[in-house]
Formats: structure tokens, C-alpha cells, sequence
């Protein structure tokens, strides 16, 4: 049932999937003769690179991401800085505006005219109060005019018709009680007001109104500034965690060392252990279906023979009741049929798959004894991820500084007599804040940038990040491939190893595959950009009817994800062989493509024991930390307690570790999945390209000759 398989697999008589490698006598390893690939695509890389560099340096010259950090009030004028540094909070005139905009206040602003304060109100007001104050006195109170909340150089003592400021809107009709958010002032009622169904009143038992006349209830200021409170409640507990993570910094580092070093001696012992875990864990899924299967069937002829009647009505289909439907014959026959099901695929799968999961498992056997014999691979991944957090950090800065370039840019609103359920519907157009304002028409300060260029530039920008962080990636997988190629190459192991295949490796993809790197990584950064435009288009959907729109959006956006998933897949096996033949990305990708398509089967088999494996592995490293840290933090330790600092909650650097470890965990073994899938390409090569013979000796592993049932004849050469 696990004989050895055939030489090549599955090849038709017309070469479908093109010719086998030829032997190449002269052929041992990762050629050294080679010249430049992709030149054209190089230059083109490096063209957009300066033109990046470009747009950074416009920004840096016209931008200013104060302009993106500090609240800007209505008439632009930036909150707590320059002239208004004494004026660092920023608040609404009419927050319930906010809510009658929806979503629309992401894109459009919140219709209302707003203003820097020092200090955000700590009282309820309504202008109504003092109307009716000034009406019963015969005049105007400077006491009451100076309570007023107005915009920047009006003075409502200058002006005798109190109604008048409020009209205009040169004043806000009411205000409440407000905490500062982000250096935006929010009402507090979320923690002030119990029932949020009444109208709020001042001091003097007014109830608050806005412009409209509309009576400000706490529920409708509590939906207009549910999530900016939501925020604030997360902020105070952001801090907390803060404050853990700092008290606790020197033994999370620990348990990060910890997390390193257990990942190495897991990798040192995988080629011991990789095939007991797999068989295991077959195994283990063997019992598990087939109790299953038994005891479900032995449930249904149980209740079978009861001639349970019972159906299934519609309030117990949608109450849930599991307890309802475990009395049911039909849900055992159900469960019963899906075990069966997977326990027969199982075993059509290893009795037809048996010598192909064997192979596998040797292969990842082979790659655990390949990054032994380079440790120096496990720490290359290291200085990518250095590149990548450098480039996002130049990346981050620059794309601030050019999204403030833009000037400021205003919306107009006219409220329409329409409505739509109990809001009014608003038009949002762009205007001059120069001209005038009524009570139905408004135009207030909505962001900086949005100038056409600055839009471009920012698109210009995003693909150049999406270009550049999928190159670095693309530049360590092959650096990777071309060090374990020379392993697997090396007849006698380790003694024909070159000396310092990582740095050869690195030498050879900078000084000659720049452009095919460039090539491979601009297809990827192509299809990613189209993803994120169809989640843009899918956010303005969102509330749209159309559902065939809808629809089709859907499936473009499983499509485009399933492409990535595919080109990624193809690309990596092209830089596999570019680091191996030397030829250029074309030329790779395709005979990739068709050395894994005459291959189809062991490839499917090794990827998915491969990702399986690497899963557990994972796992297992990562759920050690976690339950580590959870008994050190919780003190359940008694050698350890006097090393418990104080904290706030004792699961946060438990939840710290635990996702660093998994991505500690997924560096390491991402090093070690490269491994194996340059090995079984060089051995899916060795296979087409030798016999045995004397002439034409195996390079794999004797391990992998068993498997297969083959074995080199007598060679001058001693495996």
C-alpha cells in the first residue's frame, strides 16, 4: 500500500505540461555563471522608487501632519496650536447634526458649525434661558451673553437681537455638560444622565432646544456620541494595559527569549518527531470518525426502534433547542452519514496516498536537517523584518505629510424639506467659506487635502507600499531558496556545503534578480490595489439597495483573493528556481508551474502535510508560552510570586506574550517552510534529471531513496 512511486507522475504522451529536465553534467547546485534578469523591470522599480521619494519630498516641503493630529474647528483654524495654542479642545455647536448625518460624517463632516474652546463646558445652556432672563429684566445681561458658546470674533454682547446670533449661527443654541476625547469635546451624559428618554434641562429647569426647536434628549446625544464614548471608555483601559505592559516589560522579554528558544530546539527535533506526528494525528482522526460514525448510528437505531415521531416545527427551528433536535432520529442519522463520509475519504486517501504523505514527512525530516546545518537561515528573517518596519515608518510619515499637502476644503449643506424616517436628509457640497450663512444653509471646514493631485499622490504612494513590502518579502524568499538549494545539491552532506551559502545567496539575488524580484512583486502589488478598491466600493455599498451590485462585487473580491493566494503561490516557485537555474522570471514561473503540474499529486500532498505540520508546530510552541505565563502572572507559581509585578489586569502580558510567541513562532517556521519547498522542487529536479547510475547519481537523501524504492549504483562519489 506505501510501495515507492513512479519516476514522474502523470505525464501525457504530447508533454502536456512540458519536457522533463534533461541531465546536465556540469549541473551541482545553484549555477554561479549567470547573468542579470528583468533589466528593463529593474530600472522601471527603481524609476517609480525615485518617484516616491519625489512625493515625500513634496510633502515634506508643503505637508504638515499637524494639520491631521490636532482638531481643526469651521473655519480651519487649527485647535492647540500656533494662534490657537491656548485653545486645544474643539466643540460642536449642534452634535445632534452628527447623528442626522449618518455614516456620511466619515466622508463629509458633521454639519454644524464648531469652534476651539480652552476648556470644554462643564454645564448645561440654552439660549431660550437667557432670552426669557433678558426679556423679564427689560435688557440685555452681559452676565448671561458672556455663558454664550460662539464662533471666533463674534461677540454676543454687540448684538442686541439675541435671536439673531442663533439664527445666523454665529451661536450655539444650547450646550451641555462635554468631556475632552481626543481633544474633542463630547457630551458626558453617558455617565451623567440615567434616563436617556427625558429632555435635558438646566439649573434654571429650561429644557434644552436646538436651532430647530427640537427638545435634546439624552437618548438622542447618547447616539450621537455612542462611539466617540465607547472610545473614551476604551482609552481609560488602553492606559491601564499600557501601564501593565511597562511594569511587567523586563519578564515579557523573558518569556520572548523563551519563545526564540523553544522554537529552535522544536525545529533541531522535528526530524525525529515529524513523522510520529503525523501519523498520530491520522490516526487520531480515525477514532475520532469512527466512534463517531458508531455511535451515531447506534443512536438512530435506537430511536429508531422507539418510533419516535417527533417532527420539526418551526419554533423549535429557530429556538435553538439542542437538546430538541438530539432527540431527533434524523439528526443522528445525519451526524452518522458526515462521519462515515470523512472516514471513508480518510481512508481513500491514505490507502491511495500512503507512499506520496511517506514522502512528505521525509522531506520534512530533510528540512529540519537543512536548517541545522545553517543557523544562520533561522536568523536571516530578522533583517527583512528590520527593512519592512524601516520602510513602514518612512512609509507612515511621508504618506501623512502628503495627505495634509491639500488645502482646506469646505461643505455646504441645504436642508431639504424630504425625510427620510425621522431625519432630515442634508446635501453636502463643496462651498466657500466666504460666503454667507443662513438658517438653512451652512458651509463649515471639513478636512485638509482632497485636492485632485494629492489624491493621486496618496494612490501613487499606497501601491509603491504595496510594491516595496512584497519585494523585501520576495528578496528573502529567495535569498532563502538559493542557501537551501546549495544544501540539497551538495552530494555528500555537510562536507560539500559552500562555504557561506546565505551570503552567496544574498549576493547572487542583489547582484544579478533585482528586476525579477521587482517583476514578481509588481503582479502581486497589481492585484492587491484592485482588492482594496473593491473594498472601497464595497463601503459605499454598504448602504445601497442594489443587491445584484452587490453581488457580483462579492464574487470579484473572492476571485482577486483567490488570485493572490495562486500568484503568490506560483511566485514563490519562480524565485525558488531563479535562485537555483538563474533564468529570469518568465522563464522560472513557468517551468515551475509546469514541474508542479507533472507533479500535481506529491505537491498537494506536501503542501497540505507541510502546512499541517507547521500548524501544530505552531500551536504547540505557542500554547506552552501561554499556559507558562498564565500560571506565572497568576501567581500559581510560589517560587516565582515574589517576581509578580503589580498589575492591572494579569492577563494582559499574557495576551502580549502569547501573540508575540505566535508571531516569533511564524518567523521561525516560515524559514522552515521555505526549506521544504526548495527541497522538494530540487527533488522533483533530481528525480527527472537522474537514475542512479554511476553517471547520473541521486542527491536526495537515502531516506527519500527507500521511500521510492531506488538507491545509486557504485560511484566514486560516497553518499
Amino acid at each position: 500500500m506505501c510501495g515507492g512511486g513512479t519516476q514522474v507522475e502523470d505525464i501525457d504522451e504530447n508533454n502536456k505540461y512540458g519536457e522533463p529536465k534533461k541531465f546536465d553534467p556540469n549541473f551541482n547546485g545553484p549555477l554561479k555563471n549567470r547573468s542579470c534578469t528583468d533589466v528593463i523591470c529593474c530600472i522601471i522599480f527603481f524609476i517609480f522608487i525615485a518617484g516616491m521619494l519625489a512625493c515625500s519630498i513634496l510633502g515634506y516641503v508643503h505637508g504638515d501632519p499637524i494639520k491631521l493630529i490636532y482638531p481643526t474647528d469651521s473655519d480651519g483654524n487649527i485647535c492647540g496650536y500656533g494662534a490657537y495654542s491656548d485653545k486645544p479642545m474643539l466643540m460642536f455647536f449642534d452634535l445632534l447634526q452628527c447623528a442626522k448625518m449618518g455614516a456620511g460624517v466619515i466622508t463629509y463632516g458633521c454639519p454644524t458649525p464648531q469652534v476651539c474652546v480652552a476648556n470644554c463646558t462643564s454645564s448645561y445652556y440654552v439660549y431660550l434661558e437667557t432670552k426669557a432672563l433678558e426679556t423679564a429684566n427689560g435688557g440685555m445681561l452681559t452676565s448671561e451673553r458672556n455663558k454664550m458658546l460662539c464662533k471666533n470674533g463674534v461677540d454676543p454682547t454687540a448684538t442686541a437681537n439675541l435671536q439673531t446670533l442663533i439664527d445666523n449661527e454665529d451661536c450655539a443654541a444650547y450646550y451641555v455638560e462635554n468631556t475632552e476625547v481626543v481633544g474633542r469635546c463630547v457630551p458626558a451624559i453617558f455617565s451623567k444622565v440615567t434616563d436617556l428618554a427625558a429632555n435635558l434641562q438646566t439649573n434654571g429647569s429650561y429644557s434644552l432646544q436646538a436651532q430647530d426647536g427640537t427638545n435634546v434628549t439624552g437618548s438622542a446625544l447618547d447616539s450621537a456620541s455612542y462611539y466617540l464614548a465607547l472610545f473614551y471608555q476604551y482609552k481609560e483601559y488602553g492606559e491601564l494595559v499600557y501601564k501593565d505592559i511597562v511594569s511587567s516589560w523586563i519578564i515579557l522579554m523573558i518569556g520572548l527569549g523563551g519563545a526564540v528558544v523553544l522554537c529552535l530546539v522544536w525545529i533541531v527535533i522535528m526530524r525525529w518527531i515529524a513523522g510520529i506526528m503525523v501519523w498520530f494525528s491520522i490516526f487520531a482522526f480515525f477514532g475520532l470518525f469512527g466512534f463517531s460514525t458508531y455511535y451515531s448510528y447506534s443512536k438512530y437505531y435506537e430511536l429508531k426502534t422507539q418510533n419516535t415521531t417527533a417532527t420539526l416545527g418551526l419554533s423549535q427551528a429557530f429556538a435553538l433547542n439542542f437538546s430538541y433536535y438530539l432527540s431527533l432520529k434524523q439528526t443522528w442519522l445525519a451526524f452518522g452519514c458526515g462521519s462515515a463520509t470523512i472516514l471513508i475519504i480518510l481512508l481513500l486517501i491514505i490507502i491511495f496516498l500512503c507512499a506520496r504523505i511517506r514522502i512528505a514527512i521525509e522531506l520534512i525530516k530533510e528540512g529540519s536537517r537543512a536548517v541545522g546545518s545553517m543557523f544562520s537561515t533561522l536568523l536571516f528573517p530578522i533583517f527583512p523584518f528590520l527593512f519592512q518596519i524601516a520602510f513602514l515608518g518612512y512609509w507612515l510619515v511621508s504618506a501623512a505629510y502628503v495627505a495634509s499637502m491639500g488645502s482646506a476644503e469646505y461643505k455646504g449643506g441645504i436642508q431639504n424639506s424630504t425625510t427620510d424616517g425621522v431625519n432630515y436628509v442634508l446635501e453636502r457640497i463643496p462651498c466657500s467659506p466666504n460666503g454667507t450663512s443662513t438658517a438653512n444653509s451652512i458651509c463649515e471646514f471639513v478636512k485638509y487635502g482632497g485636492d485632485e493631485y494629492t489624491i493621486f499622490m496618496q494612490i501613487y504612494m499606497l501601491f509603491m507600499f504595496l510594491w516595496v513590502m512584497n519585494f523585501i518579502v520576495a528578496m528573502g524568499q529567495m535569498v532563502l531558496a538559493g542557501a537551501f538549494a546549495s544544501y540539497y545539491w551538495a552530494f555528500n552532506k555537510p562536507d560539500d556545503i559552500p562555504a557561506f551559502p546565505l551570503m552567496g545567496s544574498l549576493w547572487r539575488t542583489v547582484r544579478y534578480h533585482l528586476g525579477s524580484l521587482a517583476f514578481g512583486s509588481f503582479i502581486i502589488a497589481v492585484v492587491q490595489m484592485i482588492r482594496i478598491g473593491l473594498e472601497y466600493l464595497d463601503s459605499k455599498l454598504k448602504g445601497s439597495e442594489n443587491t445584484i451590485a452587490k453581488f457580483f462585487l462579492k464574487c470579484l473580491k473572492c476571485c482577486f483573493y483567490c488570485l493572490e493566494k495562486i500568484l503568490k503561490f506560483i511566485n514563490k516557485n519562480a524565485y525558488i528556481l531563479i535562485a537555483i537555474r538563474g533564468k529570469n522570471f518568465c522563464a522560472s514561473a513557468k517551468d515551475g508551474f509546469f514541474l508542479i503540474m507533472r507533479n500535481i499529486v506529491r505537491t498537494v500532498v506536501l503542501d497540505k502535510v507541510a502546512d499541517f505540520l507547521l500548524f501544530l508546530s505552531k500551536l504547540i510552541v505557542t500554547v506552552a508560552i501561554c499556559v507558562g505565563s498564565y500560571f506565572w502572572f497568576q501567581g500559581s507559581i510560589p517560587f516565582f510570586t515574589t517576581y509578580i509585578p503589580t498589575l492591572n489586569f494579569y492577563m494582559t502580558p499574557v495576551i502580549v506574550l502569547t501573540f508575540a510567541t505566535f508571531l516569533i513562532a511564524s518567523c521561525f517556521f516560515s524559514v522552515y517552510s521555505m526549506a521544504v519547498d526548495t527541497l522538494f522542487l530540487c527533488f522533483l529536479e533530481d528525480l527527472e534529471m537522474n537514475d542512479g547510475s554511476a553517471g547520473k547519481p541521486y542527491f536526495m537523501s537515502k531516506g527519500l531513496m527507500g521511500i521510492l524504492g531506488k538507491k545509486n549504483k557504485s560511484t566514486n562519489k560516497n553518499k
